[in-house]
Order: C-alpha cells, then sequence, then structure tokens
C-alpha cells in the first residue's frame, strides 16, 4: 500500500499555518462557501483528533476533526483531509484516516459524519447518509454526506440538521 516512511502524529498548534497554505494549495478559494466550512466558522476542530502525515519533516497531508451535533446528538465532523499532490495514490490519506478514527473511538466517539467522494471514503467504512435524514449549512450535494459508526447502531434514529457543538463553539 504504502511506499513511503510516513509517521502520523497528532497536529500541534504551530501546525495552523503549514495546514492553510496546504488548503489554499489543495482546495482554493472556492472552500470557503463549502458547507463544512460554514460549520467550521464557529467551532474549532480538536487537536487530539486532527494529525498531520510527514515524511521527515515535510508535512505532506493532514486530518482535522471538529464536534458537531446532528440534530441533538453528539458527533465528529471529518475534514477537511488533503494530500499534497505527488503523493496522494500512495497510502498516506488513508493512514490519515485509519488514525484519525481509531483515536475518536478510542476517546468515546460513536459517529464520523463528512462530506466527500463514497467510492473513496467507503473503502474504510463510510456510507451514505440516506437522502433527507440530515441536513447541512449552505450548499451540499445530498449524495455526498457519509457517515461511519465507530459504534454499531449509533446513527439509527439520528436526523437532523448538522451544525457545530455548541457547548465547545468559540466563545
Amino acid at each position: 500500500m504504502n511506499d513511503l516512511s510516513v509517521t502520523i502524529l497528532p497536529e500541534a498548534a504551530g501546525d495552523a499555518q503549514a495546514i492553510e497554505r496546504l488548503h489554499e494549495r489543495t482546495f482554493g478559494p472556492g472552500r470557503f462557501v463549502l458547507s463544512a466550512y460554514r460549520i467550521r466558522e464557529h467551532v474549532d476542530h480538536l487537536l487530539e483528533l486532527s494529525f498531520t502525515a510527514r515524511i521527515g519533516t515535510l508535512m505532506v497531508g493532514s486530518v482535522r476533526q471538529l464536534p458537531i451535533t446532528i440534530g441533538d446528538t453528539k458527533a465528529l465532523l471529518l475534514g477537511p483531509l488533503t494530500v499534497e499532490p505527488p503523493f496522494r495514490g500512495r497510502g498516506v490519506g488513508r493512514l490519515l484516516l485509519e488514525r484519525a478514527l481509531k483515536d475518536a473511538k478510542a476517546q468515546g466517539h460513536a459517529i464520523v459524519l463528512l462530506v466527500g467522494d463514497e467510492p473513496y471514503y467507503s473503502r474504510v467504512g463510510f456510507k451514505p447518509v440516506p437522502k433527507g435524514r440530515v441536513t447541512m449549512p449552505g450548499p451540499v450535494d445530498a449524495s455526498r454526506i457519509l457517515v461511519f459508526e465507530l459504534v454499531d447502531g449509533a446513527f439509527e434514529g439520528v436526523s437532523g440538521p448538522v451544525g457545530p457543538d455548541w457547548s465547545k463553539a468559540r466563545g
């Protein structure tokens, strides 16, 4: 899967600028109008559940998770997940995803939501959310809303609007 010597590390506060530059390069300015970014405007990602991928000292990827609610149910929103273009297709994104999900489960979280490509994310177990079950702020293609149950059955009966977990929102 991976012929690189990649190290996955928890994101540190000092990584923020490098990660923002990575997002600029890979997603461009249009990223700010996306639904997931609307949620990110109000609540910070969780450093303990966000990770960087490095080859030596070079940061080649990043994944973040932030606290949200789906209706009244607490969950995590995964993303953005990004890998520098020269390192894509070499298992870096999968390593980041696996670490993020493993640590989220270990910390007692039950549901992870994301907006992304089902063929890519289904490889680690994400499934499409049934249409109409959740709503996100701003424009989003409902077929791209995916869920991963860290606890079997955790998403059963969960529905409603997706928003920041206001108990963790910025003051």
